[in-house]
């Protein structure tokens, strides 16, 4: 167990009052028996589901006693346990406030406010560890192979990194031996209300790209998909308040050909980075027109005939309805950045606070929220390949040059980042041996080779 690996790997913490559990008459007599008065990943785990249970039957006071254990464990600036206790720890008391307002006295109304990023801000933040570059490595490459000997090529790009993919896609195809290609960009207007967010405009990134595109002499153009204009308003920024105007299912109403124009002599390739997670996946109804918009999404692109479509993601299942399940995969997965970022950076480091924020804002999404708010819905890599099957898509292989490129971008990181391949031609990056993100790449039944 990932647990049982933090509690080996660090030292255990002392609790300030371990008599509380020597009770017999305390409700948290046995929540952590076999612990000793100290706490490892194990029995912090143990705490959090212990929490879940008692907000998910409205019993505040032995919520507020266990948040309290876990008030005395959390660090911003500790081990990476203590770390990620404290981001657990602020999520379970936003919900409680909402669950069992008047039996708390903690405060979950405050909010911590996200800087808007530069553009160089954000290739610093990107680089720290491969978590996104993995995927741009793997999709790229992916990519370039799929497009050989198309002159044109238009690229729908589904993601939440602000287009940092791109630059090195260019570069490629600067040395292409037939030459560079007409390379169309097009993005939606308004992405997921999730960090990383970016102090400049959809335009401002294009304009950059052009530039860039045309130092390198490559055709280039860059369009942002306007879907529903009315729904908000003009965003001068692509910042937190302008990204809650995430609109999919307008997104999806409005997503054709003739609004995309696309255009019969050009290839086609559909990029999905960390995107399809928030698109909803609970069925509307029993029938074949009710189904998920994260279904009717791939039903749509897969009518658009991509030459390629990439989808890289998380790979752990978090849409479990059970408060106690998430916490459960949430806490086992989520580990792996606060332990990868331990590796090199101090505890007070500003960059590694302002990362491990970021995935506070997704723990809080996923233990907080319910309903349509709960945005955050990854699921496996394996549960995504039986969609995309089930959606009429047949995996590709990656190329032995794509496993190469990737394996040389690991050796640019920390020792315990590893890389190996799973059914359906999958990628996946590893932390210690543990999955944490996969790259796959699909073509609609019937093009495969």
């Amino acid at each position: 167990m990932e647990t049982e690996l933090r509690g080996n790997s660090n030292t255990s913490i002392s609790l300030q009052n371990p008599s509380l559990f020597n009770n017999p008459q305390s409700s948290l007599s046995g929540a952590l028996k076999g612990c000793l008065g100290s706490l490892d990943g194990a029995c912090i785990e143990k705490l959090l589901l212990h929490c879940a249970s008692a907000l998910e039957h409205n019993d505040g006071t032995l919520a507020q006693q266990v948040m309290w254990v876990l008030n005395n464990v959390a660090s911003l600036v500790g081990d990476p346990n203590q770390r990620l206790t404290s981001w657990f720890l602020r999520a379970l008391i936003s919900r409680a406030s909402k669950v069992c307002p008047t039996a708390m006295n903690f405060d979950g109304s405050s909010t911590i406010r996200r800087r808007n990023m530069s553009v160089t801000e954000l290739a610093v933040y990107v680089d720290l560890i491969p978590w996104h570059r993995f995927g741009f490595c793997a999709s790229n490459s992916a990519i370039l192979k799929a497009i050989e000997g198309y002159s044109k090529v238009h690229i729908l790009d589904f993601s939440i990194t602000h287009c940092m993919q791109w630059p090195t896609l260019i570069d490629a195809l600067a040395i292409r031996p037939e030459g560079p290609p007409s390379l169309r960009i097009t993005v939606p207007s308004c992405r997921p209300p999730v960090p990383p967010f970016l102090n400049v405009s959809c335009e401002e990134v294009g304009l950059r790209l052009s530039n860039f595109a045309k130092y390198r002499d490559v055709p280039f153009e860059f369009n942002v998909f306007d879907h529903d204009p009315s729904s908000f308003a003009s965003s001068e920024t692509m910042s937190q308040e302008s990204s809650h105007d995430f609109h999919i299912e307008s997104l999806l109403n409005h997503l054709t050909p003739t609004m995309l124009d696309l255009r019969d002599d050009e290839a086609l390739v559909i990029n999905c980075q960390n995107w399809l997670r928030y698109l909803s996946d609970e069925e509307k109804g029993n029938s074949v027109q009710d189904c998920s918009l994260r279904d009717a999404f791939l039903c749509t692109v897969k009518g658009f005939n991509p030459c390629i479509v990439v989808v890289v993601d998380e790979d752990s299942d978090l849409s479990a309805p059970s408060l106690s399940s998430r916490i459960t995969t949430c806490f086992n997965f989520l580990w792996i950045p606060f332990d990868a970022l331990e590796t090199f950076l101090l505890k007070d480091s500003s960059q590694r606070i302002e990362y491990e924020s970021d995935i506070g804002h997704k723990i809080e999404n996923i233990i907080s929220f319910e309903g349509a708010q709960r945005i955050e819905r990854s699921e496996s890599g394996i549960k995504l390949a039986q969609r995309m099957k089930n959606a009429g898509f047949s995996s590709v292989p990656f190329c032995v040059d794509t496993i190469g490129e990737v394996r040389s971008l690991l050796e640019e990181h920390a020792s315990g980042w590893g890389m190996k391949r799973e059914e359906d031609h999958m990628l996946v990056l590893t932390w210690k041996g543990h999955n944490s993100v996969f790259s796959t790449a699909w073509v609609p039944n019937g093009l495969q080779d």
